[in-house]
């Protein structure tokens, strides 16, 4: 069963990674004096996510797979958005 267990933790570290990404989009202050350590910070986040998805990508269930599709298609919308913000 080791396997399994390395699935599911690659699925649930590539999944608090989305949210922590989410976090911190929620936490931006647009019109705030700290803005640009603001958005390094969540360029970081962003980047760390998308490779704990990637990561995930590679050993996960069909069901899994969705779901990281998802959270990676939302990371695009994500930076989009914060992209145009700027």
């Amino acid at each position: 069963m080791p396997y399994h267990k390395d699935k599911q933790q690659a699925f649930q570290a590539a999944q608090q990674g989305f949210t922590d990404v989410q976090n911190t989009v929620n936490e931006l202050v647009l019109d705030g004096g700290s803005y640009g350590s603001q958005l390094s910070h969540l360029r970081n986040e962003v980047n760390e996510a998308y490779q704990q998805i990637e990561n995930a990508l590679e050993v996960a269930s069909e069901t899994q797979k969705e779901q990281l599709q998802k959270f990676k298609s939302d990371l695009e919308s994500i930076v989009s958005e914060v992209n145009g913000q700027q």
